[in-house]
């Protein structure tokens, strides 16, 4: 099971520490036109921060958290300033949705996942999955892309 940062100490990240922002470097196309564009959190460490002490996500904006084996996820909202959407995938399909998860400014705090494990965890602006038209069992087939940073659109 993957509990991000908080079984383990030294993954925790303080308050005071600035947000990560890393490169787009893959995009989840639910249409030819109409492509979502990734920060790919690809270590453990980038895992545990996360979207902490970030500014709400954009519209087709999000993080891809992926894992090396098929995992029982929970994730949480510590330091998590805006709502999110968790997007639970398992063999190129969404299995979950943790809709409009809330902030957590104190521990302790709620954690979010299936029961089933999952291959990886898209996290998207509150409300985005349901706008998106991402419901369970949509096929998720994500493209890499050249790296560019987080501010910049993603194309199709």
């Amino acid at each position: 099971m993957v509990l991000l940062a908080i079984l383990c100490p030294a993954l925790q990240t303080r308050a005071s520490e600035a947000p990560q922002w890393l490169p787009i470097t893959a995009q989840w196309c639910l249409a030819d036109d109409h492509c979502i564009g990734l920060e790919v959190a690809a270590t453990t460490r980038q895992q545990a921060i996360g979207l902490q002490r970030r500014p709400p996500l954009p519209p087709l904006r999000g993080m891809w958290f992926p894992f090396p084996e098929r995992t029982q996820a929970r994730f949480w909202m510590h330091h998590t300033p805006s709502a999110l959407d968790m997007v639970f995938v398992s063999h190129g399909r969404v299995v979950a949705i943790e809709a409009e998860t809330q902030p957590c400014p104190r521990l302790p705090c709620r954690s979010y996942g299936p029961p089933e494990a999952v291959d990886g965890v898209i996290e998207l602006a509150a409300g985005q999955a349901a706008i998106q038209g991402i419901a369970i069992g949509t096929v998720v087939q994500l493209e890499p892309l050249e790296a560019r940073p987080s501010g910049a659109q993603a194309t199709p």
